[in-house]
């Protein structure tokens, strides 16, 4: 008979992992109003780059980590909406985010209640408690959802990011426990530069500032 302690059945403890979360129906509508349409193909963002810098960041936490025993694993996850219609055109970008190794959560998208911000937060939560968070970083605008659990996480000593458009990113700059970094920052994310457009720092001849969202969209508001 072995005891609780034998080697035979002495097993690892599961890797940490170092959770990205990417809130797609969010930065896509922040990435259309930097350009004041939609993207073409050279400001799409490259999600193997991005894959890149999640993979960097997280050897640099378990170099950095107390306990050289724990391990760190990254895991990546794309939160997208599907609307009536549209699946024929969005599987080949589905199936390269698979390709490349993330994660896709798709969500029907029937009314304005169809948003994936609570899928994201339970699988944080799910992540938080198992196997554990050695790093969260959350790419999304929506401070509404997001800067309070956020910043919760962060209160416990896990490394907290928020990936974004400093644009739409006011809560997270200001947040004395959220390290913010805008996409652009990130090597080989985009292909060009993006047409910026500061409030703080217009061009002479002024600056043409795109809607968010069509007005016909407070229609379906209303009903």
């Amino acid at each position: 008979m072995t005891s609780p302690t034998d080697e035979s059945v002495v097993t690892a403890d599961p890797a940490r992992r170092v959770l990205l979360v990417w809130d797609a129906p969010n930065l896509d509508m922040g990435l259309g109003s930097i350009l004041g349409g939609r993207p073409t193909a050279a400001h799409r963002p490259r999600f193997d780059a991005l894959g890149r810098w999640l993979l960097e960041f997280t050897a640099a936490l378990e170099d950095g980590a107390s306990d050289p025993d724990v391990r760190f694993e990254p895991e990546a996850t794309v939160f997208t909406n599907i609307a009536p219609g549209t699946a024929d055109v969005v599987r080949p970008w589905v199936e390269a985010l698979r390709n490349v190794g993330y994660a896709v959560f798709a969500k029907p998208k029937v009314d304005d209640d169809s948003d994936v911000d609570d899928d994201m937060l339970d699988h944080i939560d799910v992540r938080r408690y198992s196997p554990g968070l050695g790093g969260l970083v959350v790419a999304s605008a929506d401070g509404q959802a997001f800067r309070e659990p956020l910043e919760e996480i962060a209160a416990t000593g896990v490394p907290v990011k928020v990936l974004g458009f400093r644009e739409h990113a006011a809560w997270a700059l200001a947040s004395p426990t959220l390290d913010f970094v805008d996409l652009e920052d990130i090597s080989g994310v985009f292909r060009e530069p993006l047409p910026r457009v500061s409030l703080d720092a217009l061009p002479d001849e002024g600056a043409w500032l795109q809607p968010f969202r069509p007005l016909s969209s407070l229609l379906s508001s209303r009903a």
